[in-house]
């Protein structure tokens, strides 16, 4: 959330460098047009992912249509979204698909970067309780399809469910593309953790200091994950000894400030003597802030639902379409005395009570929900979806790393230009 078009600069320039000298060493006739939507940005990004994708889609038709003006033709389309922007994407090519805008383009590559495709995670900390309880609320109409505590279709289905389903136009334009590559931080993702970014039920890297995973990175793309194994069995690693040079380097700790807080001697320690006066101010007006922006966000939707035109927009189709078959499954199923919301909560509190006895007792480790590990395995089922994993360590958040969101005020962003470039050289034109 919080995204804006100058997040993705780099991905732009590289993109663009990349495939300007291809054309030159392939005399390619085959022209690259860049669009790095405008219109949902920064507290646009409130507003939910259904009406984030509405937006660019029509942002989509726009350079079309500035295109075909200019004499040229559309052929091939590809798509990449960062973080927020994967699902955003995800709901996007829902509204082409349905518009029959792949009648006449040929959908090509799709990739998503540190993108929570599961949803943002659960773990048994006090802090994520906290966040799950109030992140719906702070972040409007995006925090509920974010925790799944939305009802999106007729029956209650959660956005994200129903963008996961197999049956439904999401998931099938998906299918559609040539290219399907997804890119996740292996480690140090506090926004968007492997699991979620990775659609994996498993994560063999969150106790990679400790657990014996040898790791290969690509020569070439580093910080990008060549290989990996993980042992059955974690090696048993001897404690230094005191005072040692071994026990010294297992004292320094990951900074507790994030980077913008971070000063050099002796101003960090002015910053930690102001911190018990900081914090409270900060997290007050952090809460005010959000709140103001999720009121806003919510005023916003209302009249844009209120608007003559939202019957006819894209977002308020697609939404009829799945309410149309839900309502239709879910007249066959009652009347043909099949399983209900109802006849199945016992099977499901068995379910959950299966799942929670699986997970490992840390807070290391997410707590999945049945409708998570669903997504997990229908999206894992899509044909040709490919993985990479960036190992970007030690940092706090790699987050922003990955794409070298902001090299410039942060030099150490620089470490994910391996990752950009690895999207560059295998984005088919």
């Amino acid at each position: 959330m919080w995204g804006n078009p100058s997040h993705l600069a780099e991905m732009n320039r590289i993109i663009c460098e990349t495939h300007k000298r291809k054309d030159v060493e392939e005399s390619s006739n085959a022209e690259l047009e860049v669009l790095l939507p405008e219109t949902n940005r920064d507290d646009s990004t409130y507003d939910g992912i259904d009406w984030g994708g509405e937006r660019v889609a029509e942002e989509i038709y726009a350079k079309v249509e500035k295109i075909e003006n200019d004499g040229k033709k559309v052929s091939r389309l590809s798509v990449t979204g960062y973080s927020l922007g994967g699902l955003v994407a995800r709901y996007v090519i829902g509204i082409l698909f349905q518009r029959g805008f792949f009648n006449e383009v040929t959908p090509v590559n799709f990739n998503t970067v540190a993108t929570p495709h599961i949803g943002l995670l659960r773990y048994s900390s006090f802090f994520s309780s906290v966040t799950h309880a109030l992140g719906p609320k702070l972040l409007s109409r995006t925090g509920e399809q974010f925790y799944g505590v939305d009802k999106w279709s007729v029956r209650g289905r959660p956005l994200l469910d129903v963008m996961a389903d197999p049956n439904r136009i999401f998931y099938q334009a998906l299918a559609k593309f040539q290219h399907i590559r997804i890119y996740a931080n292996a480690v140090n993702d506090l926004t968007v953790p492997y699991i979620t970014a990775a659609i994996e039920p498993e994560d063999p890297f969150v106790e990679h200091e400790t657990n014996g995973i040898k790791i290969e990175l690509d020569e070439k793309y580093d910080p990008i994950i060549k290989s990996y194994f993980l042992p059955s069995e974690p090696p048993v690693i001897p404690k230094p000894s005191v005072l040692s040079r071994e026990w010294f380097a297992g004292l320094k700790p990951r900074p507790f400030l994030p980077p913008p807080l971070q000063f050099a001697f002796p101003f960090n320690i002015l910053m930690y003597l102001a911190l018990p006066f900081l914090v409270p101010v900060i997290i007050t007006l952090v809460l005010i802030r959000f709140t103001s922006a999720s009121k806003s966000s919510r005023a916003r939707i209302q009249l844009l639902e209120r608007d003559e035109s939202y019957r006819n927009r894209l977002v308020h189709l697609i939404s009829d379409v799945e309410k149309d078959v839900e309502g239709a499954v879910g007249e066959f199923m009652v009347d043909a005395g099949l399983t209900s919301d109802s006849s199945r909560s016992g099977e499901q509190n068995l379910e959950d009570e299966s799942l929670q006895a699986m997970q490992k007792p840390s807070s290391h480790y997410p707590i999945l929900s049945p409708a998570q590990r669903t997504r997990i395995a229908a999206l894992n089922s899509l044909p040709g979806l490919r993985k990479e994993r960036a190992f970007i360590h030690p940092t706090r958040n790699s987050h922003a790393t990955i794409i070298v969101r902001d090299p410039k005020r942060f030099p150490f962003h620089k470490r994910g230009e391996g990752v950009i470039r690895h999207w560059a050289d295998h984005f088919i034109l």
